[in-house]
């Protein structure tokens, strides 16, 4: 694949930087590697003017707009002997102005084109703002939505989250091989199996395998490297006991060595003087040497490197050699991206926030990450059915707290004065009805929800069919944000229950940013579907979806558990001796739940129906350096225009180690009008049944298998056998 670090403009910027660092000095040198600005945790923003003189700064993170970062950066040009300016960065996860749905949602799309898109724009408007680099994508696998950072990635497969991985790299960089104007540079975090965190706590060990590590937590990282990623970010929590900050196995052999990759790594916040509470480090001065000898080039965020990395190279506990390399890859990138011959940014190109392009592709997003989960019928409520009808829109995620909260965290510098409302969507797309709104009662309980749910369910019980809109505020998933509870906070159960009794038919729509547990609704509403948290266009997406403009077309990427204490519950785990098959009392599984998650991995309905048809397989033999080719026709039976998700899932069934009793291999989502059909083609390729064995070998086994063309991951209706020889 080609990236920017196979490309002669690489090579010409790597040159230009090795003369570059041929004239600096020590302190010019560790400044490259120290990164400064507004701390995330506060407003407290410093731009340590007082270290330009000596080169002391190389980077700023959460400082931005044009003519701020102009300002700083002609401050700092004028004041250094070398004119080296410095990286802006910034958290820009899911938007910088216009905010787009959560990582998570994006990834129910299952359409990483998405992805693409969502991150070229963020890219253009952060670059607009005089950012050169953000802090994403965020390639976790997280198995475990008590962990609040889920929202952030892209779900729990392995597979699905590496072609997220290579589409938002390349969303932010471009696929050209050198970084163009409104690009820019990406951030891979958290390096490595930060979702992995025991109990879904955030900041906590990960204890796993090897195997597990190599095969299930590591490839969205190398999918990222082959798409040209270009930064990485070393987790917080240790893994196996050492840190990933000094974790020189994790971040020289198997980062540069195995993966190949050649840019440079950052630290997270203070992860670097956080090896000490850990109990891995002595003092500051052991964490940098830790760090650094590792393979963190720069640390985020403060004086650490330039304080101690000079004593360090004196006392010969880092070699000149190191530093030169981790210098030399921050340099590199400054000249490819162009910010050494242009380091100021237009202050007249911030003018595209929220613009009709891009709020559209807001928009157009949040139509296709929207998972319906039940439907009676009801759904769509079209305006000619509902015309002249009555109704009922409950919750405050519903109205102007709507406007802020499904902006969802991390929403960097969204306005909510920008954000399109529930109400406000569906007026526009319902005008022919009357919508009648009651607030019903917030997401944490307060004193007057007793009156304000009695006064919606009067309202509603009025009306002809009742939208009830639930869920989590922002700040409710995101960094350290893990909830050991995934039910619905505050008074919502009771304004549900209290709605479902009216007798009317409830549509009830979730808002949240992590998966939660809905098994209390499930046989009782007339309708459910996942929102999750849209952005700025949510109101317009998700009006267009209940009226009928837009068939919903979202498919689960991580399992809905029902109840939490079912989780970590995921659908490629590994077989046990006793597999919870519910034979009989001796198996794997819990006595007080059902085994299966209330919706798998893969799921989604949508307003249409489709068939596969005429399904072949090329072969039920396939080498090891070989392939198969499955083919098939999608075909629109229903009577609106859908998408279809056609998944593949494979099984090895016998192996020198345990094997995952399915696994995502392949995906195609199909847009078809009704009655319309397509054919599909997707690919087999005997690496991709690939595993580390117990002695770390990356291995192909011969052996028999199985593979499944599904609509989700408990669908086995198209159940093939096949064998590697």
């Amino acid at each position: 694949m080609s990236n920017i670090f196979n490309s002669s403009a690489y090579n010409e910027a790597r040159k230009r930087a090795e003369d570059l660092l041929k004239k600096m000095t020590l302190a010019e040198k560790t400044g490259q590697l120290s990164q400064f600005g507004t701390s995330i945790y506060s407003d407290d923003e410093q731009t340590f003017s007082d270290h330009f003189a000596e080169g002391k700064v190389g980077s700023y993170l959460t400082i931005k707009g044009a003519s701020h970062t102009n300002s700083i950066q002609r401050d700092l040009l004028k004041a250094t002997r070398l004119p080296i300016p410095a990286f802006f960065a910034d958290d820009v996860i899911h938007g910088y102005r216009t905010t787009f749905p959560t990582p998570l949602a994006q990834s129910c799309s299952w359409n990483p084109e998405v992805t693409r898109k969502t991150c070229e724009i963020s890219a253009k408007e952060a670059y607009r703002a005089g950012i050169k680099w953000t802090f994403s994508p965020m390639v976790d696998i997280a198995r475990d939505p008590r962990w609040g950072r889920i929202m952030e990635g892209y779900g729990e497969d392995t597979y699905l989250c590496s072609r997220f991985s290579e589409a938002a790299v390349k969303g932010y960089q471009g696929d050209g091989e050198k970084m163009e104007k409104d690009h820019i540079y990406a951030c891979m975090k958290h390096y490595i199996a930060y979702g992995a965190c025991i109990g879904g706590r955030d900041y906590n060990t990960s204890d796993l395998s090897l195997q597990t590590l190599h095969d299930v937590y590591l490839p969205p990282f190398k999918a990222g490297i082959d798409a040209g990623a270009a930064t990485v970010m070393a987790s917080f929590q240790d893994v196996n006991g050492v840190p990933s900050t000094g974790n020189k196995y994790l971040l020289t052999d198997v980062l540069r060595g195995q993966l190949g990759f050649n840019g440079f790594v950052v630290s997270d916040a203070g992860g670097v003087v956080e090896l000490i509470p850990h109990g891995f480090a002595e003092d500051l001065k052991d964490a940098v040497r830790l760090a650094f000898d590792a393979g963190c080039d720069m640390i985020m965020a403060g004086d650490p490197y330039n304080d101690f990395l000079p004593k360090l190279i004196e006392e010969g506990k880092i070699t000149t050699e190191q530093l030169d390399r981790a210098v030399l890859s921050v340099l590199t990138l400054k000249f490819l991206c162009g910010l050494m011959d242009e380091p100021l940014v237009d202050e007249e190109g911030e003018d595209c926030f929220f613009c009709d392009e891009h709020m559209t592709a807001a928009r157009t997003a949040a139509e296709e990450c929207a998972v319906l989960l039940e439907n009676n019928g009801i759904l769509p409520l079209t305006p000619e059915n509902y015309k002249g009808k009555r109704v009922a829109l409950v919750g405050s995620l519903a109205g102007y707290d709507g406007k802020v909260h499904l902006l969802g965290g991390w929403s960097c510098l969204s306005d909510h004065n920008h954000t399109v409302s529930i109400e406000e969507g569906l007026r526009k797309a319902l005008s022919d009805c009357e919508i009648v709104y009651s607030r019903g009662c917030g997401i944490t309980a307060a004193d007057n929800d007793n009156i304000t749910i009695a006064e919606a369910v009067k309202a509603s019980a009025e009306c002809d069919v009742i939208i009830a809109v639930v869920g989590e505020e922002a700040g409710m998933s995101g960094e350290a944000n893990s909830r050991s509870d995934l039910t619905l906070t505050g008074n919502q159960h009771e304004l549900i229950e209290s709605l479902i009794a009216t007798g009317k038919p409830v549509v009830l729509l979730v808002a949240s940013g992590r998966p939660l547990v809905l098994t209390p609704y499930k046989d009782k509403v007339a309708a459910m579907m996942l929102i999750w948290q849209m952005g700025s266009a949510v109101g317009d997406a998700v009006a267009n979806i209940l009226a009928g403009t837009v068939s919903p077309s979202g498919h689960l990427t991580t399992s809905m558990p029902v109840c939490t204490g079912q989780v970590p519950i995921y659908y490629n785990h590994t077989n046990t001796g006793r597999p919870a098959l519910g034979r009989w009392p001796f198996e794997s599984k819990y006595r007080d739940c059902q085994i299966a998650p209330l919706y798998p991995f893969g799921y989604g309905m949508s307003y249409t129906t489709f068939s596969f048809e005429n399904i072949t397989v090329s072969d039920n033999k396939m080498a090891k350096d070989g392939k198969l080719t499955i083919t098939l026709t999608v075909r629109n039976t229903g009577n609106f225009g859908g998408a279809s998700v056609v998944q593949l899932y494979v099984r090895d069934l016998v192996g020198s180690c345990v094997r995952p009793v399915k696994e995502l291999k392949g995906f195609e989502k199909v847009f078809l009008k009704s009655g319309e059909c397509k054919s599909v083609t997707l690919t087999l390729s005997a690496s991709d049944m690939a595993f580390h064995n117990f002695n770390m070998e990356k291995v192909i086994e011969a052996g028999k298998c199985k593979l499944w063309i599904s609509q989700s991951s408990d669908d086995e209706a198209f159940e093939f056998d096949f064998e590697i020889i």
